[in-house]
């Protein structure tokens, strides 16, 4: 009955109403290795010893149930890890293991499922081996951390998300170190079934199926356990001998992290947990998986079964593969509270005070809320951009000038005021008046000369620059400032010259460029000399002086130069002269215009033939040229000739010498006593000597064909038939012969 009383039966309808009689308080030794606690009966009078559910899960997986036995189950599906034999609470918890190593078939916890009452809770990791990358949802809606909600707590430390029900007193973690489970052993002792086993201190049941048969392997057990919202699990018809998989007796991995779970950095929690499992795990998940970092797994989930035992290890400090990565403004701390201090936490709030590592605020900090995750060193106020400010603060922000009110815990603004300021003029080319913010206020404007380069102006008188200057362009303050600079010339009447150049100057005078820089002008200077006249003329040329208006006289021809055989003749104008060598070339000076002018002719002399002469007449003309004589009358002579040969179509290209015999020879007739009649003697003018001769025709069709023909020499009278008929006279006698 109330106030612990109980009301007994005495006799005849008497009731009795005496104290209820606690039962000796007995120790007892928790099979999964934790301290026993002290709780309430279901009456909440007396207190006895029990052993609080625990049940953690790591690696590949490897499971500790409630009631301590170890084993690993490689299942890849999502299974019932704890569920209530007789609903009281209705908290179920699923694991989803999916395969982190396909070549291997190993798996790994990637997300764990909160059912309690009608609210479903999802913690997942996105990464199930490495670098953590966590998310909790409800129905499938990602929360925003922390949540608090209808009797349900969710937080994330960094590393770990945890999941708390306060009014049940059941913690649940999720995270890079695996999970567990804890809950207490008044509220839902023998229980529980599913990969946790049964909660009763016992581990002779915990293999039990879901219909309360035992196996003798918790492996084989598990593959009986799918949830019922994911019919693709395969569940055996039957329960088959599927052996532990044996202690591998040594790492496999000489540089292996598990030693250090039996080393001095872990020596202070061994008296209260036994790393034993941990390690076994630990060195199954070496051999058996690639990527090293799953080792860390059983590190971790060891370290949060001694924080649980009041043990705190910095033990990540010991190696690197399994470093911690928390933000600037966090550290990491091995055992902080799930739950961590805030500005705004309410001392009468109901809280679990769970430990598990993350990263938390550093020492002297709390979180100003629970929403903004942001440390500071005293409470007061967010300001909009979630900075945080101390009561009475007073900070600007949004030019305006803001309080961090402490009656009313909020922030109040009201508008800035500017001092007004006195405008300038701005004399500089190319600078505007414009307003702005002012550097030391950015809330006020201010007004400063601003460079605004499409007000400049060019000045068209530096544009155009005079001769012998150069327009340059020079950055000034603002605008572009123009320049005539002098060139390395020389100038003169307007006209630029190069240096060495020859330039017009002075009358008579010979002037130059040279490359001296003239002090005054920056130009280079011009030099003159007076001119020398040159007075040596050449051969047929006299010097002669000019007018007065010019500085030099000139060299005036005065003969005909001639040159024959390399020698050299002057001829005065008039004047005519035969070569000695060939007198029948002539040479003249003649005038034309102001030039004196050589001119040549050359005496053709008549056809020639010795032959044809008289004896002892044979002479040379009067102009020495020519050979001539007296010829012989009517005697048989060779008569030059040149013709162009045409042989129908074709024709020679030149005239060709063809001479031919002309003239009488003596002829006569008379009585011949002896023989009784006349006696005629007759003789003809006829080749005595030729020579045969080629020549090439041109015909019509562009060919070429050779022709012969006969070239008379000599001439001469030959006795001939007087028979003939009289009268015939004698012919030129040619012969042509077409080849």
């Amino acid at each position: 009955m109330c106030n612990c009383t109980v009301a007994r039966c005495v006799e005849n309808n008497t009731i009795e109403i005496v104290p209820y009689e606690c039962p000796p308080l007995e120790n007892i030794t928790c099979a999964n290795g934790k301290k026993p606690v002290l709780a309430y009966d279901e009456y909440h009078c007396c207190q006895q010893y029990h052993c609080d559910c625990v049940c953690e899960g790591w690696g590949d997986p490897h499971y500790i149930t409630f009631d301590g036995l170890y084993y690993s189950y490689q299942g890849n599906c999502t299974y019932v890890l704890m569920e209530e034999i007789q609903p009281k609470y209705n908290l179920n918890i699923h694991i989803d293991n999916v395969f982190c190593d396909p070549d291997e078939h190993v798996s790994c916890p990637q997300s764990i499922i909160i059912i309690y009452g009608t609210q479903v809770f999802k913690l997942k990791n996105h990464n199930v081996i490495g670098r953590v990358n966590l998310e909790a949802l409800k129905d499938d809606v990602r929360l925003k951390l922390p949540y608090s909600h209808r009797g349900v707590k969710v937080m994330n430390t960094g590393l770990t998300m945890v999941l708390e029900i306060p009014d049940r007193e059941v913690v649940i973690t999720f995270g890079i170190n695996g999970f567990s489970i804890t809950l207490p052993y008044q509220h839902f002792g023998r229980n529980t079934q599913g990969h946790c086993g049964t909660c009763n201190n016992n581990q002779n049941d915990d293999c039990m199926l879901p219909k309360g048969k035992l196996v003798e392997s918790c492996a084989v057990m598990a593959d009986y356990w799918p949830a019922k919202d994911h019919p693709d699990c395969t569940i055996p018809t039957k329960p088959t001998i599927k052996p532990e998989p044996e202690p591998i007796p040594s790492p496999c991995k000489q540089d292996t992290i598990c030693n250090l779970l039996k080393s001095s950095v872990f020596a202070k929690c061994h008296p209260f947990v036994s790393p034993e499992n941990f390690y076994q795990g630990c060195i199954y998940d070496s051999c058996r998986v690639f990527n090293r970092s799953i080792e860390c797994t059983s590190l971790q989930a060891y370290a949060a079964a001694c924080a649980q035992e009041g043990v705190c290890l910095h033990w990540r400090n010991y190696t690197e593969l399994c470093s911690s990565d928390c933000p600037s403004d966090k550290v990491y701390k091995p055992c902080g509270l799930a739950e961590q201090p805030t500005c705004e936490d309410i001392p009468e709030e109901l809280t679990m005070n769970f430990t598990t590592e993350g990263c938390f605020c550093p020492e002297g900090k709390k979180l100003f809320n629970r929403e903004s995750g942001i440390c500071v060193e005293k409470c007061g106020c967010l300001d909009p951009e979630g900075i945080p400010r101390e009561f009475n603060e007073t900070f600007n922000y949004n030019c305006q000038s803001c309080t961090c009110d402490e009656s009313t815990k909020t922030i109040s603004c009201k508008p800035k005021m500017c001092l007004a300021q006195t405008l300038e003029k701005c004399s500089d080319p190319g600078y505007v008046l414009i307003n702005q913010t002012n550097p030391l206020d950015p809330c006020c404007p201010t007004s400063v000369c601003q460079c605004q380069s499409d007000t400049c102006k060019i000045n068209d008188v530096n544009v155009n620059c005079s001769v012998g200057k150069i327009l340059r362009v020079h950055a000034g303050k603002c605008c572009l400032e123009y320049t005539c600079e002098p060139k390395s010339v020389c100038v003169y009447n307007d006209i630029e010259y190069q240096s060495g150049s020859s330039v017009p100057g002075k009358k008579c005078q010979n002037c130059t460029c040279t490359s001296a820089v003239n002090p005054k002008s920056k130009l280079l200077e011009v030099q003159c000399k007076p001119q020398q006249c040159e007075k040596t003329c050449k051969r047929g040329y006299d010097y002669v002086e000019t007018k007065s208006d010019e500085c030099c006289g000139k060299c005036v021809q005065t003969h005909c130069i001639l040159i024959v055989n390399s020698t050299m003749q002057l001829l005065k104008q008039g004047e005519t002269w035969t070569s000695p060598e060939d007198k029948c070339q002539r040479y003249s000076c003649d005038k034309s215009g102001e030039t004196l002018t050589t001119t040549s002719s050359y005496t053709v002399c008549p056809p020639f033939q010795q032959s044809n002469c008289q004896p002892d007449t044979i002479q040379t003309a009067v102009n020495g040229c020519c050979t001539i004589c007296m010829e012989k009358e009517r005697a048989c002579k060779l008569v030059p000739m040149k013709t162009r040969i045409t042989i129908g179509s074709c024709q020679s290209k030149e005239e060709v010498d063809m001479p031919y015999c002309e003239g009488s020879c003596n002829t006569f007739a008379k009585y011949s006593e002896a023989a009784a009649a006349m006696q005629h003697s007759c003789s003809c003018c006829k080749e005595m000597r030729f020579s045969n001769r080629t020549v090439e025709l041109q015909c019509s069709d562009g060919k070429g064909v050779p022709y012969a023909y006969m070239h008379v020499e000599e001439c001469g009278c030959h006795h001939t038939d007087c028979t003939k008929s009289a009268g015939q006279h004698v012919r030129r006698r040619r012969s042509f012969t077409l080849l």
